[in-house]
């Protein structure tokens, strides 16, 4: 999960685990965190060959965009097949049809309301709990 705002990371992880998802999740404040993690020491991103992965990508963050990841993760061979999945308060329809333009598989706008934003979270973990995530290559 990469997610600058720490009360948007609470709410998140809390709501997906009460739809009964258990994976781990890994909280990044930072796409530079973040990318450190996915493509590692020697920036190939080999590292994430052997992971099973699927990316929580907030667009608005401290050091660099969402949609800076998005290109990165998906034009380097070893995460393209990751999911990612935006979440984000960003509703422009340039910014999702850029999203999805650059593979972005799922594009959900977070809901300014506490409580419809913690439904809709519980909804995305329901959909995490019976998807499938493509084993890397």
């Amino acid at each position: 999960m990469i997610e600058d705002d720490e009360g948007h990371a609470r709410l998140i992880e809390k709501n997906i685990r009460r739809a009964g998802v258990n994976n781990a999740i890994l909280p990044f404040s930072n796409g530079t965190e973040a990318l450190a993690y996915l493509f590692g020491a020697d920036a190939s991103g080999e590292v994430s060959k052997s992971r099973s992965l699927l990316i929580l990508l907030d667009l608005n963050l401290p050091d660099m965009t969402g949609i800076e990841i998005l290109e990165k993760v998906k034009s380097n061979p070893h995460t393209k097949r990751t999911p990612v999945v935006v979440l984000t308060t960003t509703d422009d329809a340039r910014e999702i049809q850029r999203c999805y333009d650059l593979g972005a598989n799922v594009y959900i706008t977070k809901p300014v309301n506490y409580e419809s934003f913690a439904h809709a979270i519980r909804q995305l973990g329901l959909f995490f709990s019976v998807m499938q995530v493509p084993e890397t290559t």
